[in-house]
């Protein structure tokens, strides 16, 4: 895993996957007493920056490939979906019952299959690696994928480009982490690129394996696998593959609360027009109620809101 890799993703994403805009609200800076700037994958084909991902490792593939498979809470499934169908290939996404119902019902839409799991009590591993043997299927998985890292990377590309334009030259990036892939693909774009930038990854309390494995220096893992509202980035442990390279190149980690992210996208609402998920908005909930640099840049990452969810969290904190 190189930034080679991710400037050869970047040349077959062109034309495909939309540069989405660096965001800025006066209104916003000025309530909490720094320069926030907000990436806004949740502009990104597919509601997420998962489309980077998907379409770099679908579009790597072998000739003759069969059909793909992923397994997803929703948003990668979403984003190998489109990019499966564009490409001509069958996909089949594994995906938790309880995962929202607009990405199960969205996934469906882009044309793949979806096989339901109880998050709980089944190993989406396994259901997994079985339908592929089964049916001659190619894993992709969400982000311990080399090729799916170097999709998610090109983001740090537009960062750096869109930072330097805005003439901001220092400044912390945080970015909402699951598995480490968007976060680790970020670090190596931007240590090419804007090395005077370091990534922070920020997690909701209580699945902060990414932070206790950064402070602790070997991986941690989540004692639960569900219980936050952030239902994109709930991960076991950090991906064997991403660890290494924010072990090396990230700040310690933060964390956040479900209610910090629930506030967090009625301000990204009010402020920027965006619609964004909890799990998709924990960066920019920590820009806002963590101690960070001044200017910060925060990721927002997915835009897959649950409707009742979203109109909750407008009447709560708007």
């Amino acid at each position: 895993m190189n930034f080679a890799m991710i400037e050869a993703a970047a040349a077959r994403l062109a034309g495909h996957a939309r540069v989405t805009p660096l965001l800025n609200a006066p209104l916003l800076d000025a309530a909490f007493g720094k320069r926030i700037f907000v990436k806004a994958e949740c502009l990104q084909l597919t509601g997420s920056f998962k489309f980077r991902g998907a379409w770099s490792a679908v579009s790597a593939l072998p000739p003759g490939t069969r059909g793909v498979l992923a397994y997803s809470s929703g948003n990668h499934g979403q984003g190998v979906a489109l990019a499966a169908a564009r490409h001509g290939l069958t996909a089949v996404v594994v995906m938790p019952s309880d995962a929202p119902a607009v990405k199960i019902a969205n996934t469906r839409a882009y044309g793949a299959e979806v096989v339901l799991y109880d998050r709980a009590t089944e190993d989406r591993d396994a259901i997994g690696a079985a339908l592929c043997a089964a049916r001659g299927l190619v894993l992709i998985k969400p982000y311990d994928d080399a090729q799916v890292i170097a999709g998610q990377g090109t983001t740090g590309l537009d960062i750096a480009a869109q930072a330097q334009a805005a003439g901001i030259e220092a400044a912390e990036v945080l970015v909402c982490c699951g598995g480490g892939g968007l976060s680790a693909g970020i670090a190596l774009a931007l240590e090419a690129q804007a090395p005077q930038m370091v990534v922070r990854t920020v997690e909701p309390a209580g699945f902060d394996d990414m932070a206790r494995s950064l402070s602790l220096g070997v991986p941690q893992e989540n004692a639960a696998r569900s219980g936050s509202v952030c239902d994109a980035i709930l991960t076991p442990a950090p991906g064997a593959l991403t660890f290494p390279i924010l072990h090396r190149l990230a700040g310690p980690g933060l964390v956040v609360s479900d209610d910090q992210a629930l506030q967090a996208m009625a301000l990204a609402f009010a402020h920027l027009r965006i619609v964004l998920e909890p799990g998709g908005a924990v960066a920019l909930a920590a820009a806002l109620f963590c101690d960070t640099s001044d200017p910060v840049i925060c990721v927002a990452s997915g835009g897959n809101a649950d409707p009742a969810l979203f109109a909750a969290s407008l009447a709560r904190f708007g």
